[in-house]
């Protein structure tokens, strides 16, 4: 039971990484590659806020959170606005991505920084295996943004313009939605979140450099497994994920975690290839 805990929490993240993909994805159509480096600078922000200035905790998130929008935004004004072509934002995020990567090692450095998590660090019986509590309260953050996420988009006029955006940009404009300014406000959402979750991310994962470019690749498996645009796909392909890869690497061994994964992620486009929630999208001509 220790390793399903385990899974969970690993899975929890990599859910948190999809469903910021998703909540890029369903604003402006834009897939963002470099939204697990965003997670990541919430780590060092964390660290940077709790360790170097020794700030209160609530003061940590709300840094985290205005860092790491404000990084978020300058992405989207400078590797999203300008460019046109689906080529070319994967060329473009990538290479914020990498920057991203690069400026957090000149910074910090490359060794695994500690964050301290701001509740009891103690393990706790749960349901016969042992498990953190930063590892419950991530699961719990997991579940708690899906169900935001769901609600704003479904029963929100926000949400419904968000939607219309990712349907068809051109009517949206006609209709009079700023779709600009929803693309702004999306990755600045995106970026708030993935701040905020740095000081909970950070006691898991530690902060390193390092951590973006993994995060990345699980997340994607993530929300392929759970449908693009799909945040309960999301929740459910991040915990999949995470599962499987726990599992694997306690039964199999470490070297078969990974290979377990993409198995899982081939099974499940192999007889749904928009994923679990995924929903392919038909156009009248």
């Amino acid at each position: 039971m220790s390793a399903i805990w385990a899974g969970l929490a690993l899975g929890a993240i990599y859910g948190l990484v999809a469903l910021g993909y998703n909540i890029v994805f369903v604003s402006s159509g834009v897939f963002n590659f470099a939204h697990a480096q965003l997670l990541m600078l919430g780590t060092f922000v964390a660290f940077f806020g709790t360790v170097t200035l020794g700030l209160p905790p609530w003061l940590v998130f709300v840094l985290a959170a205005v860092v790491v929008a404000l990084v978020a935004v300058i992405e989207e004004r400078t590797a999203i606005r300008f460019v046109r072509s689906t080529e070319g934002l994967l060329v473009t995020t990538l290479g914020f991505a990498t920057l991203l990567d690069g400026a957090t090692q000149v910074i910090w450095g490359g060794e695994p920084l500690q964050v301290p998590f701001f509740g009891p660090s103690e393990v706790v019986s749960v349901a016969g295996g042992q498990v953190f509590p930063v590892e419950l309260v991530l699961i719990g953050a997991m579940v708690l943004l899906t169900i935001v996420f769901v609600l704003v988009s479904r029963f929100s006029m926000l949400g419904i313009a968000m939607l219309a955006v990712s349907e068809d940009r051109e009517a949206a404009l006609m209709r009079g939605i700023n779709v600009r300014a929803y693309a702004v406000g999306a990755f600045a959402v995106a970026g708030a979140v993935a701040g905020a979750l740095g000081p909970l991310v950070g006691p898991k994962t530690f902060a390193v450099a390092t951590l973006g470019t993994a995060l990345a690749l699980k997340g994607f498996v993530a929300m392929a497994i759970g449908g693009f645009g799909s945040a309960p796909g999301a929740l459910i392909g991040g915990l999949a994920v995470g599962l499987i890869e726990a599992l694997a690497g306690r039964y199999l061994g470490q070297s078969f975690a990974t290979l377990m994964v993409f198995v899982a992620l081939l099974a499940v486009l192999l007889f749904k290839p928009t994923g679990l929630f995924g929903h392919a999208r038909e156009r009248v001509v």
